[in-house]
């Protein structure tokens, strides 16, 4: 026999839709191998959708999160002051007392205004708020002082002379600069 003569070996296969029925062991491969393949489409589509609901409830778990945040932030923001004003109501207190008093001395006077301090320095130091006083020979600290001049004068140069305000901290945060003048 020569190449290309049809019977020969070089035939195409028989797919196996069309392969003859008679071989008792191809039906039930087939048979047993259609079910596993079923079953296992059906597990993977039963699993994506379970990771498609965790997806989603995971989601919106941080949908809520981020929307609590927010409140959170925007209720910290609008009750911020609250402690510190809850501190300064007694020195309003004191202030107007002082007022209606009728005929005050000088001397009931000075005392009220001291006490009114004491309550005023009370309330700055519940809430942080801490006073920058430099004293005389002081360096000058760009980031807690503001020199308004400089003088000639014998001490060290760019060290403090004269206070001529006070300056304020909130925590770590500069509220105002003492303002001071310098040795030149």
């Amino acid at each position: 026999m020569t190449q290309g003569e049809p019977g020969q070996n070089d035939a195409e296969p028989i797919p196996a839709q069309d392969a003859p029925t008679g071989n008792p062991e191809a039906t039930p491969i087939e048979a047993q191998a259609l079910p596993t393949l079923e079953q296992r489409c059906a597990e993977a589509e039963a699993k994506a959708a379970e990771m498609q609901d965790a997806f989603l409830r995971a989601k919106a778990e941080g949908e809520n999160t981020r929307r609590r945040a927010q409140e959170d932030i925007a209720r910290a923001h609008k009750f911020a002051i609250e402690s510190f004003a809850e501190a300064m109501v007694p020195v309003k207190d004191s202030l107007e007392m002082a007022l209606k008093v009728e005929t005050p001395s000088i001397e009931s006077l000075k005392e009220g205004v001291e006490m009114t301090l004491k309550q005023l320095t009370s309330a700055f130091e519940k809430n942080r708020l801490q006073e920058i006083s430099p004293v005389q020979g002081e360096k000058l600290d760009p980031m807690k002082h503001q020199a308004i001049s400089m003088v000639p004068a014998e001490q060290e140069a760019n060290t403090v002379v004269t206070v001529l305000q006070k300056g304020y901290m909130i925590a770590d945060r500069l509220l105002r600069p003492a303002l001071v003048i310098v040795a030149q």
